[in-house]
């Protein structure tokens, strides 16, 4: 969650203030000098308060240039620091956060939503730190000149900086919640339509994909229209207010003109409507609260919680560690996979097969801690998957996603994912052990060449080794993969998966979990077959 520096906060507000105060005293000196000058004194008379004009008009706009730079500052380091933390938090938290959640959910929950929260700085916090300090000052003034006057206009800026800040929030949080959903719904269709559009357009099925997501996008707009229109309503009230105001100024000062200098009823009937500057901006600041309210809910939703240090069981698991389940797999609320009971020892084989939709994924992704088991459980060593700490989990287990990611930085960064500290002659072994040997000759800058666009770089099944050599430099001694041939011709699939099976491309002591449809007859490793239950 976005934390803001207390005093970087404090001088944006502080510089806010100045410029405003640069205006209300602007419109008070204004409209002394123009009701002096009526009265047609020596020009000397009046070189003070023009010079003061010029001073008070330069200045509003300095400090409204700074103060913007303050509270810009302190709204991108808050964010900058909120996804850092988040990033680390997610990183080393319980995996099926993240697993639960399609990548276009997770992309506005870390983007937009903690971007929403930063704004609060600069939509909300400043300008009701701003309001409040020019209220108290203008009020003060006023009150000088007549009490009146001052009480009118404590009520008029009451009435603008609480009651329509409060209509404006109550009608956008009726209707924020369906649009953060509509956007929601949006990003998941256009991230979807992004990531498998070759798969989608050989199916047919690009095009509604792309229909549904401009369907969100107009929904998502109607949604905001319908909660801005309130909102618009609320605006109106300050000028309503303001009207207010300069009534009871007006009629404050025929009770106090006998005895009271032309000059000073002019202040008294000008400044009222500058000291309602710092409010016009509080329906906004207002919405802006709700908003990071929301997404605030929604960010505490992904984010896990740090366990102390107390709570944390410290286990030793052995270099090769045994794997058992006993369980039925299934994705949160999603069908139910068949009851499953292995245990494999350290080096053991396993081929997973099934149709496509039987559940194999489901249950490779329950047997690396990713998903919580339907019913049963998974241990390692003896002991319960649940009671390992993420840190010892991803040690143990590593999981080949038919989906992972692609980074659009160079082949060697992609690589160092797995394991940092490799070698780049570590790494060319790891290319050439899964036939990407030529492929890296031919590269322009060999292991430095970046990848644009990441996966849009390279076809399908030069993705597929890629990600087939991260698991070849990845130490953890158990490797569950997920369809790891897919998009390969049949006879160097075939050729992989016997080498996977046969220890000569992981090595013998890895205990290797292969889930596939393709697997041919020659490969004499046990299998299990899941049905349609999953």
């Amino acid at each position: 969650m976005p934390t803001f520096d207390r005093l970087r906060l404090a001088l944006a507000i502080a510089l806010g203030a100045l410029a405003l105060g640069s205006a209300l005293a602007l419109a008070g000196v204004s409209a002394w000098l123009i009701t002096r000058a009526w009265q047609m004194p020596l020009v000397l008379d009046l070189s003070i308060a023009v010079v003061a004009v010029r001073a008070l008009g330069i200045s509003r706009g300095v400090f409204g240039y700074c103060e913007r730079l303050a509270s810009h500052d302190t709204a991108l380091r808050a964010a900058a620091s909120a996804r850092a933390e988040i990033y680390r938090r997610l990183a080393h938290g319980p995996a099926d956060v993240t697993a639960r959640l399609h990548s276009g959910d997770l992309l506005t929950r870390v983007g937009a939503d903690v971007d929403t929260l930063a704004d609060v700085a600069v939509r909300a916090a400043v300008p009701i730190g701003v309001a409040a300090v020019l209220g108290v000052a203008a009020t003060a003034v006023i009150a000088m000149i007549s009490p009146a006057a001052a009480a009118v206009l404590a009520v008029c800026l009451l009435v603008a900086g609480v009651l329509a800040p409060v209509l404006a929030a109550r009608a956008a949080r009726a209707q924020e919640v369906v649009a953060r959903t509509q956007q929601s719904d949006r990003d998941i269709a256009a991230v979807t339509a992004l990531e498998h559009a070759a798969e989608l357009r050989v199916a047919g099925r690009l095009p509604t994909l792309i229909a549904e997501a401009e369907q969100r996008q107009r929904d998502w707009g109607s949604a905001i229209d319908r909660a801005a229109a309130p909102a618009a309503a609320a605006t109106a009230v300050p000028a309503l207010a303001i009207g207010a105001s300069v009534i009871g100024a007006v009629v404050a000062g025929i009770g106090i003109a006998a005895h009271t200098a032309p000059t000073t009823l002019a202040v008294l009937m000008l400044l009222p409507l500058s000291a309602f500057e710092a409010t016009a901006a509080l329906p906004g600041a207002a919405v802006a609260l709700t908003r990071g309210r929301i997404a605030g809910a929604r960010l505490r939703e992904l984010l896990p919680v740090e366990a102390s240090e107390s709570d944390v069981v410290v286990t030793t698991l052995a270099a090769t560690p045994a794997l058992a389940a006993d369980l039925r797999a299934g994705y949160p609320g999603g069908p139910v996979g068949e009851h499953v009971a292995l245990r494999l020892q350290p080096g053991a084989r396993l081929a997973i097969t099934g149709r496509s939709g039987a559940g194999k994924t489901a249950l490779l992704m329950t047997l690396a801690g990713l998903l919580p088991p339907v019913d049963g459980a998974v241990t390692i060593d003896g002991n319960a998957a649940t009671e390992l700490t993420e840190s010892q989990l991803r040690s143990a287990i590593n999981y080949f996603a038919e989906d992972a990611h692609l980074f659009t930085t160079t082949v060697r960064d992609n690589l160092l994912v797995a394991r940092g500290d490799r070698t780049d002659d570590e790494l060319t072994d790891a290319l050439t052990a899964v036939g990407l040997g030529d492929w890296l000759a031919g590269l322009p800058d060999g292991l430095g060449t970046v990848l644009i666009g990441g996966a849009a770089a390279v076809s399908a099944g030069q993705r597929r080794r890629l990600l087939l050599a991260r698991v070849l430099l990845c130490p953890a001694p158990i490797v569950l993969l997920d369809e790891p041939t897919e998009h390969l011709d049949a006879a160097d699939g075939q050729r992989i998966l016997t080498a996977l099976l046969d220890g000569s491309l992981l090595g013998a002591h890895r205990t290797v979990v292969v889930a596939s449809h393709q697997l041919g007859i020659d490969i004499t490793c046990p299998r299990l077959s899941i049905g349609d239950g999953g």
